[in-house]
């Protein structure tokens, strides 16, 4: 038998427990939810699992690799869309084979022994068998009924309490023989209580359920997150404690590592400690759970708490059935009533209070001798910014709720002018529009009008708004593209260029004191729809004036484009249309529901662009995403440009249609490539810090780039659009008789590697300090970072992220060789002295 393990949820209810960790990684007793039910199937003979994922991938992935450290082996699953709890489950049918299988979930707790239902399953000759329990409230459960033989009769999925016939519900647990797959259509939503058993039940397939003991719970929210620990510490559930055993006489602790204690330490009840846990003197600890990392300070009195790993309680702190995430910092003094639960990143001020039950959001600062009383979801993060490089970011309806949106409107209208004009644009995203129409709200009660260009392209609604001169601002709502639960705003000055910090920081004061501007009845802002097609026309028109048409019309130019199910779709299709370019346009129609999964989406567009590339010999071959600010080029051989090439490839370009009298200039990251530059004779290129620029500056460079495919074109836009970009690299290549593949071979073989390496915040510029150390006698530079020179060619650039806790690390070397050697070095070098 094998094991399917569903994996893939979001955890939006148990938020902001699964901020960055996905809810089957939530820790129990220092081990993820998901581990404790793997090992009880394994402790059973099961060595085959399918992890079915979706939501934060890489760390399930990255835990738990290919499973040999469990003595089992993982395959994973990774869909491309949301199909629903069978129809994920059909994604894995070649994996599965022809032998029956367990289903169960990655985000349950239970003591259930699985034996019993195996065991029932082949007595009754079952082709799919239920497990079954009873709770007291099945109202977010499937209710079931099943006669004396274990046939079930009767579901309902999440009933009402008007329509409960039972207290016995589904647990998500089946028994499948691997036949039932075929009554699962394939790459559609198809769930198994809505879809799947009502189909077999119609069918005449007896479902058969079995009555499960013992522990279950489904860990749906903090506070059953909380109430599980504290059915483990009370002995109510059979999971088996790791560790060292040590008896005290009130209590007993399990260490990981061998176990050292002042004499004068207390403890109570059952306590667990991960590695490297100290404790001060004078401390009570009562219950309490401790993952790697963990400093308890002295005089402290713990009782009911659990604490993840990489966390910081200094003197005499008293906490109550607290739930207190990673990488927490509680400062002396503090006391929090039952109920806390703080989330990873934060900063608690000494003499701190909290209320019963609060819930603080993650990266928060708590001010000295503050009094909690209500949950904090937004607040202080790192220097008191919701603002991320002129855009806001947070979960939708969560940190992102209405309410907040109609504030930051009210801050953000009370900084322009009474009277003026501001765009407000979104893409096709159910969040986008209902935030939108938030913010719509808090702008007009300043006294702003708004003209309403609803679900139109950002790079559209930019480029109308740095040609309009009466038209003041800028808005655009979409869906953040790397988590589809989040939402961004981007705001744009009268240039359409993101607003610098300064005025950042003017809304922020205005956001946080509540110190709104509101007109008197007479002056509220007023709404005005617009010709949306006409403003897309306008852009169109403007495209094709700027960009050499008669070049691209010069010879036949046949190419493939995948749009990512973006809003572009239809303005980009008609620009090639009128320039007579012979294209495939893959994914044009905007489609919410498949932007989803940025990192799958890319993999089978660049799969698909490269595939028709090849097979019909095209020209080019392009994915642009679906907001237009980032460009993946596909040569005509149908190879993939890796992001620095791809940059450099374009700086070729650009440098055959410039010469000595007329040179182009280019501003490039400090990360950027730099080993070609003594080639580009025909451009001057500058290297810095992209941040604050305005319009006069950036009017003195002729493209803009980074490495990621972000390029501006300042002849026709200020602001990163992939379209012209695209249409300018066709331009390029066709004016100067070269082929993409032409280009690429012209770029050096080289080694270029990004990572992030985590970092807390107090540890960053100790990070700085060490490397301006590790600089010294060398060549070096710290425009941007420190970037440090090991010769002409090959060089290391640290880089700490302004908003999160890693680090940004670039490494260039003539060679993968002594690349490796170089990233390897100083990998070795943070991680050492982030120790020291």
């Amino acid at each position: 038998m094998k094991a399917v393990v569903m994996a893939g949820g979001f955890g939006t209810r148990i938020q902001p427990l699964t901020h960055s960790t996905p809810k089957p990684m939530l820790p129990i007793i220092n081990k993820p939810m998901m581990e404790h039910t793997m090992c009880a199937l394994r402790d059973l003979g099961i060595s085959e699992f399918i992890v079915l994922l979706y939501f934060k991938p890489d760390i399930i992935k990255n835990h738990f690799k290919d499973g040999s450290q469990l003595g089992i082996s993982i395959t994973y699953v990774l869909p491309d869309d949301d199909y629903g709890t069978a129809g994920a489950v059909r994604l894995a049918k070649e994996y599965i084979g022809d032998e029956n299988f367990i289903i169960i979930s990655g985000d349950l707790v239970t003591d259930f022994n699985f034996q019993e239902i195996f065991d029932f399953h082949k007595a009754k000759n079952s082709k799919l068998s239920i497990g079954l329990t009873s709770v007291e409230n099945p109202l977010q459960f499937g209710v079931v009924i099943a006669n004396d033989e274990g046939k079930i009769e009767r579901f309902l999925e999440k009933p009402s309490w008007g329509e409960v016939f039972s207290d016995t519900i589904n647990t998500g647990i089946y028994i499948i023989e691997p036949e039932i797959l075929d009554y699962i259509p394939e790459c559609v939503n198809y769930d198994f209580g809505k879809d799947l058993f009502p189909l077999l039940m119609k069918e005449g397939i007896e479902l058969m359920g079995y009555n499960l003991e013992g522990y279950w719970r489904d860990v749906g929210n903090p506070q059953s997150y909380r109430e599980v620990y504290d059915d483990i510490l009370k002995g109510r559930v059979g999971l088996k404690f790791e560790g060292i055993q040590t008896k005290f006489p009130d209590g007993v602790v399990y260490s990981t590592e061998p176990l050292k204690l002042e004499a004068n330490v207390e403890i109570i009840g059952k306590v667990i400690m991960g590695k490297n846990v100290s404790i001060g003197n004078g401390t009570v600890l009562n219950n309490v759970v401790m993952g790697d990392n963990v400093s308890i300070g002295t005089d402290c009195k713990i009782r009911n708490t659990v604490f993840w790993e990489n966390v910081t309680v200094e003197k005499n702190v008293k906490l109550d059935s607290g739930v207190i995430c990673k990488e927490n910092i509680i400062e002396k003094n503090v006391e929090a009533k039952a109920g806390l639960i703080l989330a990873e990143g934060c900063e608690v001020g000494q003499l701190a209070r909290f209320e019963s039950d609060v819930i603080v959001w993650p990266d928060k600062k708590i001010d000295e001798a503050a009094i909690v009383s209500h949950n904090v979801i937004w607040g202080n993060k790192y220097k008191n910014s919701i603002f991320e490089n002129g855009s806001v970011v947070g979960q939708s309806n969560v940190e992102l709720s209405c309410e907040m949106a109609t504030k930051l409107g009210e801050a953000f209208g009370t900084q322009l002018p009474k009277g003026c004009k501001v765009y407000m644009s979104r893409d096709h995203a159910k969040n986008s529009r209902m935030l939108k129409r938030a913010f719509l709200g808090g702008l007009l009660s300043a006294g702003v009008n708004v003209i309403d260009l609803k679900a139109t392209p950002s790079t559209v609604s930019r480029y109308n708004l740095a040609n309009n001169e009466a038209i003041s601002a800028g808005v655009h709502f979409r869906q953040y593209l790397y988590d589809r639960t989040r939402t961004e705003i981007m705001f744009f000055n009268e240039h359409a260029l993101r607003l610098n910090s300064s005025v950042t920081k003017n809304i922020e004061r205005a956001f946080f004191t509540e110190n709104f501007r509101r007109v008197e009845f007479s002056d509220i802002g007023a709404i005005s729809n617009i010709n949306i097609l006409g403003e897309c026309y306008n852009y169109v028109d403007n495209v094709i004036r700027t960009i050499d048409a008669t070049t691209l019309k010069s010879r036949p130019f046949r190419m493939v484009v995948d749009l990512m199910h973006g809003s572009i779709g239809s303005t980009y299709t008609e620009i090639l249309r009128r320039l007579r370019i012979d294209v495939i346009a893959l994914n044009s129609n905007s489609h919410e529901e498949h932007q989803e999964n940025e990192a799958v989406m890319k993999e089978r567009s660049v799969r698909d662009v490269s595939g028709i590339v090849t097979s019909l010999g095209l020209d080019l071959g392009f994915v642009i995403y679906p907001n237009a600010h980032k460009l993946i080029i596909v040569c005509d051989k149908g190879k993939l440009l890796e992001k620095e090439k791809a940059l450099l490839s374009v700086l070729f370009l650009y440098n055959l249609d410039s010469n000595e009298e007329k040179k182009r200039k280019v501003f490039l990251p400090a990360w950027a490539p730099d080993i070609m530059d003594d080639q580009f004779k025909n451009l001057i290129i500058e290297r810095g810090k992209y941040a604050n620029f305005n319009a006069n500056q950036m009017k003195t460079y002729d493209l803009i780039a980074t490495v990621d495919g972000n390029l501006a074109f300042t002849e026709f836009a200020m602001h990163r659009d992939a379209m012209y970009a695209s249409l300018k690299i066709m331009e390029l290549t066709i004016k100067h008789h070269v082929t993409m593949s032409e280009v690429v071979s012209n770029v050096e073989n080289f080694y270029y590697h990004s990572t992030q390496i985590a970092c807390s915040q107090a540890l960053k510029g100790k990070m700085m300090r060490k490397f301006l150390e590790d600089a010294k006698d060398k060549k070096s530079s710290n425009i941007d970072g420190v970037k440090i020179w090991r010769n002409e060619k090959d060089w290391v650039l640290m880089i700490p992220d302004h908003y999160s806790d890693y680090l940004h690390v670039y490494v260039q070397a003539s060679n993968e060789e002594e690349g490796q050697k170089l990233c390897g070095e100083y990998e070795e070098k943070i991680k050492q002295w982030s120790k020291a």
